[in-house]
């Protein structure tokens, strides 16, 4: 069974704040290439959780890993996100879809983060 991952992030006016999540989703491509990726955003951009996954149907996909691309779990998470994967399900139903954990949660992602925030106290870059 071909399985999908969607990075869902909160979105911004700016189209220049997709840059880092267009690099990670890059990265995973270039580590697995044939793992389908689709980047899908809360608000202001596109594509929406429900079209990404759609996108990924439409590749084959008939299960899909929806990675929140948060810190944390806040009401974004925890409110908002099984709203739309709700809606998601209803357009597809014999999608598999699993929720994963904020990567903001992730024990080696808060590692690198804090090695990276005292690189920058310490001046590298």
């Amino acid at each position: 069974m071909q399985t999908g991952l969607i990075l869902f992030a909160h979105g911004a006016r700016d189209p220049r704040w997709a840059a880092p999540f267009q690099a990670v989703a890059a990265a995973l491509q270039a580590a697995r290439p044939g793992l389908p990726v689709q980047l899908a955003f809360l608000e202001f951009m596109t594509p929406t959780l429900p079209e990404a996954g759609a996108s990924l149907a439409a590749q084959g996909c008939r299960a899909i890993q929806v990675l929140p691309m948060f810190l944390g779990a806040g009401g974004h998470v925890r409110k908002d996100l099984p709203l739309l994967i709700d809606t998601l399900q209803a357009a597809q139903p014999g999608l598999q879809i699993t929720l994963l954990p904020a990567i903001g949660e992730v024990d080696s992602v808060t590692a690198a983060m804090a090695a990276a925030a005292l690189q920058l106290l310490d001046g590298a870059r």
